[in-house]
């Protein structure tokens, strides 16, 4: 394949790990290959995205931060979705201050970025949709969309959030409604294996393709020694975001404390104290972070809230899960790992010591999850990652200047 002349790529996200982690290689790719690329971004992850070799472009965001309460994101489907147009709305004169003049030849957008896709369309140039998680399946608005919403539509409140994001759309000349405006872009590239998406065979493959992990070597991360004479080890991680669960950690600790010859690493979050846990034995390390994917390759198991970047993770590694999903996507992420025979689904309310220690020593003695496991590993190693995504979208920048919908390249 031709490599496309020097293009200005502009990526546009939230601060938010899970949202931003997933492009990081991709970007770092597409800089390394000689594109100019632009990130826009609040200040808290500037200096993550610069690492890549990207420009942060910064802009003020109204959204919970990355070391905020869980408990600021709300509780219902309103509560959940109401911040990310309220932050659009506040975010895009920000952002369309920020390119004029300096307009890119690609937006790039991870699937909360309401106004990257307001802009694209403003500059006349190809959006591509860098998809974190699970996409729309043909059936999914009737099977899963219909049936969420249809509370929350028949409330004054749900009435009145479509209004203001239509009245939105309206003002800068998008007549789509909003659920497609959201949830069925134009293009887009999808950061997960594509096993751990719900109905693949029906999802639109000439929209979506599935390009699988793109995760690097992690170096600058650190690395994670196992100790000496661990015969096995265990990672306990709910990400992030929502971590203040010390109840949660405390049977993890009483499940697998003193264990003969495991050792746990207990990654509890910026949220909860170690103090809270009481006396842990010496076998659990409890650290408020820890670089996930270096403890993966060395851990036999692992209790994960099924995140789609942890979920990816255990799967790359070959490492049998236990999923205990906190919240959106995490669910049906946790049901595809159990389905795959790779984990097992525990909810939240069940995830007791004796069930926990259950679950993980039933995983690691079974030679079919392992057989499962590099299965699915093999699968996943077909599917590209991070260069096939960077060729891909330059794909789409060469496509849109054959057809006229960028300009040349801007980028001196």
């Amino acid at each position: 394949m031709t490599t496309p002349q020097r293009a200005h790529v502009a990526m546009f996200s939230i601060a938010a790990h899970g949202h931003v982690n997933p492009s990081l290689e991709v970007i770092r790719e597409l800089v390394a290959r000689g594109h100019r690329v632009t990130y826009a971004i609040p200040e808290a992850f500037a200096e993550k995205v610069a690492e890549t070799g990207a420009e942060p472009v910064l802009y003020r965001s109204a959204l919970p931060g990355p070391d905020d309460d869980p408990s600021a994101w709300g509780e219902t489907l309103l509560d959940n979705v109401e911040p990310f147009l309220a932050d659009a709305i506040q975010a895009l004169p920000q952002l369309a201050r920020a390119y004029e003049g300096d307009e890119p030849d690609i937006v790039l957008y991870d699937i909360t970025s309401y106004p990257a896709r307001v802009l694209a369309r403003r500059w006349g140039v190809p959006e591509v949709s860098l998809s974190p998680n699970l996409v729309a399946w043909e059936g999914y608005e009737e099977e899963v969309a219909e049936p969420m919403w249809k509370e929350p539509r028949s409330t004054e409140r749900g009435q009145a959030y479509y209004a203001r994001f239509e009245a939105w759309l309206k003002e800068n000349g998008i007549t789509q409604h909003p659920d497609p405006f959201v949830g069925r872009p134009p293009r887009s590239l999808v950061l997960i294996p594509k096993a751990l998406q719900p109905h693949a065979d029906r999802v639109d493959e000439t929209v979506h393709t599935f390009v699988g992990a793109c995760q690097g070597d992690r170096a600058a991360q650190g690395d994670w020694e196992r100790p000496a004479g661990a015969e096995k080890v265990l990672l306990v991680s709910l990400g992030s975001a929502f971590t203040k669960r010390p109840d949660f950690y405390c049977e993890c600790v009483k499940a697998f404390g003193d264990l003969p010859g495991w050792h746990v690493v207990l990654q509890v979050g910026k949220h909860v104290d170690a103090g809270e846990l009481g006396d842990v034995p010496a076998n659990v390390e409890v650290r408020s972070w820890v670089p996930q994917l270096a403890v993966l390759k060395k851990a036999d198991a692992f209790i994960t809230h099924a995140g789609a970047g942890g979920s990816q993770e255990g799967l790359a590694t070959g490492t049998p899960m236990v999923a205990v999903p906190q919240a959106v996507d995490q669910f049906g992420n946790a049901d595809m790992l159990q389905a795959l025979g790779v984990a097992r689904h525990l909810p939240m309310e069940e995830a007791d010591a004796a069930a926990l220690r259950a679950a993980v020593l039933a995983l690691v003695d079974d030679p079919e999850v392992a057989r499962r496991l590099e299965e699915v590993r093999a699968g996943m190693a077909g599917e590209g990652g991070t260069r096939r995504a960077a060729d891909l979208i330059e794909e789409e920048i060469a496509r849109g200047r054959r057809d006229g919908g960028v300009k040349g390249a801007r980028a001196s």
